[in-house]
This record gives C-alpha cells, sequence and structure tokens, in this order.
C-alpha cells in the first residue's frame, strides 16, 4: 500500500507527530466487487462498499518526530518500565526516517486492575494515534475480529475493518483486551485471526470475510492484555513480546496515587475547591488498592469531602474497604 508525506519532519519540537498518509485499501479492489453485486440483496454489502469510496483509501500514519519525553510516563506508571522501554527502542528506529512506526506485538500480563488498559492509553496518546479496544471475554466468535461472511444474516465486517476503514489511522493502537478469556468452540475460533494479523508480512494484505477487500492492517500496533498466558495458544504467544507486569511498589503505589488525585483534580472544574496535594496518610490508604479502584475511592472522597465543605479529603471519606473489592497487594 502506498505512503506519502504530509507534515515536514519537525527536527526540534519531539512533541509533535510527523504525519504522513497511508493507503489502506485499493479502490480499484472496492470497485470490481461493487460492480459484481447483484441489483437486489446484499444492501449491507452494498452499503459498505459505497462507504469506503466515499471516505476513500488515505489514512493518517502518525508518529512522534523525534524521542518524546517519556518521563512523566515511567512515573505514572511505574510497573510498566520494560515495556515503555521497548515502545522507546521502537520509537528510535523510525525516527529521523521515512520509515513508519513499527512495534512489534506486545502482551501485558498481569493481574485485573494493575492499569494494562490506562498503559494502552496513555501510549496511544504518546504516538497521537488513536485506540481501539476490542474486549475478548465478550466475544464468542471468531468473525468479530475478522468480520463474518455476507451470505449470513446479520453479517457485518469486523473490528480490524472497522478501526481502518472507519477510523482516521492507518496505525492505530488496538487492545486485545483479556485475550485470555476469549470463548472459543468448534466451529469457530476467537483468535484464529490473529495468526496473520500478528505477522506483519500477512497482515499487509488482511481479507475480511464481509467485504472480501484486502486491507493493510501491517501497521496496527497491537497491545494484548491478559491475566493468565497459560490460556493462549502458543503460536501467539510466540508472535509477541511478552510483559510480565508486577504490582507497584508500596511507595509506586502511593505516587500513582498521588498522580490521579493531581489529573482528576485538574480535570474537573471543581477541583480548584481542593487543596493542591493530599495528605500522606490519605495515599497511604490509596496505595492498598489496584490502581483501578485508585480512582473510583478518589472520587469518592471528593464528593464526600464537598458535601461536608472542606477543601481536603480524609480518610474516612474513601469508601469503606468492606464496599469494595479485595486489596491488590504491592511488591514489598
Amino acid at each position: 500500500m502506498e505512503t506519502r508525506s504530509l507534515v515536514p519532519h519537525q527536527s526540534a519540537a519531539f512533541t509533535l507527530p510527523v504525519a504522513s498518509v497511508r493507503s489502506v485499501f485499493r479502490p480499484h479492489d472496492v470497485e470490481r466487487k461493487l460492480a459484481k453485486l447483484p441489483n437486489r440483496d446484499h444492501e449491507n454489502l452494498r452499503t459498505t462498499y459505497e462507504r469506503m469510496l466515499e471516505r476513500g483509501p488515505e489514512r493518517f500514519q502518525v508518529k512522534p518526530s523525534g524521542l518524546p519525553d517519556m518521563a512523566s510516563l515511567y512515573e505514572q506508571l511505574p510497573n510498566f518500565v520494560d515495556a515503555l522501554d521497548d515502545v522507546k527502542r521502537h520509537v528510535a528506529l523510525s525516527q529521523d526516517s521515512r520509515d513508519g512506526l513499527e512495534v512489534t506485538p506486545m502482551l501485558l500480563l498481569g493481574p485485573p486492575g494493575i492499569g494494562k488498559t490506562h498503559f494502552a492509553r496513555k501510549l496511544a496518546d504518546l504516538l497521537g494515534t488513536g485506540m481501539n479496544l476490542v474486549p475478548m471475554s465478550s466475544m464468542t466468535a471468531g468473525w468479530l475480529l475478522s468480520g463474518a461472511s455476507s451470505q449470513w444474516k446479520g453479517a457485518k465486517p469486523g473490528k480490524v475493518f472497522e478501526a481502518l476503514v472507519e477510523g482516521q489511522y492507518a496505525n492505530p493502537v488496538i487492545v486485545v483486551d483479556e485475550i485470555d478469556k476469549a470463548a472459543a468452540d468448534a466451529q469457530y475460533d476467537p483468535l484464529g485471526a490473529l495468526y496473520g494479523l500478528l505477522e506483519h508480512d500477512t497482515a499487509g494484505s488482511f481479507m475480511d470475510e464481509f467485504a472480501e477487500v484486502a486491507i493493510d492492517a501491517s501497521q496496527v500496533i497491537w497491545i494484548m492484555t491478559a491475566n493468565d498466558e497459560r490460556c493462549i495458544p502458543e503460536p501467539i504467544l510466540n508472535r509477541m513480546n511478552v510483559f510480565e507486569i508486577e504490582p507497584p511498589s508500596f511507595e509506586a503505589a502511593r505516587q500513582i496515587a498521588r498522580n490521579l488525585y493531581l489529573a482528576i483534580r485538574a480535570e474537573h472544574g471543581w477541583g480548584e475547591r481542593f487543596v493542591p496535594e493530599p495528605a500522606s496518610d490519605l495515599l497511604d490508604q490509596l496505595a492498598e488498592l489496584a490502581p483501578r479502584d485508585m480512582r473510583r475511592a478518589l472520587m469518592t472522597g471528593f464528593g464526600n469531602a464537598r458535601l461536608e465543605s472542606r477543601d481536603q479529603i480524609a480518610i474516612d471519606d474513601l469508601p469503606k474497604a468492606g464496599a469494595s473489592k479485595a486489596k491488590l497487594g504491592f511488591l514489598q
């Protein structure tokens, strides 16, 4: 598929992305498929082809213009250092060149609530591209990733097709969340499409079963999350860099809690009614929670403190321990 430059390289502004335009399908292929459709029936397929031609094949392909300042990410995600280092290496390879950004598919392996999906969102923000979340725990058929044949009633394109054809980017971050929870039966394998999609060469001509038009998915940045790698087929594991994400240390958990406090306070107009820094004992209490639970606890704390017309969250403002799930625990 063709790539051409859109925005000149920014040599000094490392935070600005370099954008080019890349074709994710060939319009001629779509026109040929559309011409062969019978006059009646296949209305959904006809609409899909017409939509593809209307939008055109070109999508933004973006990457940082240089090595971005990732210090804040290392601070916000202290237990993702190895994964962040891997991303930094791939960005370094693509900077000062015409090459697109390629990131080896990665698997983030760790307990629930540890921040794996949050990491993916931050990575999408860093790279300047979009993010698409595919929750595998709710996917019971293989066609949800790769589309279902138009011969089936109610068939439609899959998630990869939607991300590339309906989205804005040729290199979106696609997060396959809880890949170990994918339900498979004897007829359909939810992970079947990944065998080709995770290989760069075959992903360049990915065939969605509904549209049956070759799509260039070779630039997709894949992030998988899982709690247990034993449920993932070995051939798929071998196609990814696996990062075991440990619970944060106590001090790291306190820092995560502080960062969340500052972020929530800055994101809301009512945040100015609260003190700029949380109390130390509050951070100690929050550090006992999983990162996912910290935000909910803080929102409850802000609300309770506001009801009492106070500008500081007290420990008693947080949800009671019995009202939430078990603590995650931290590394000693």
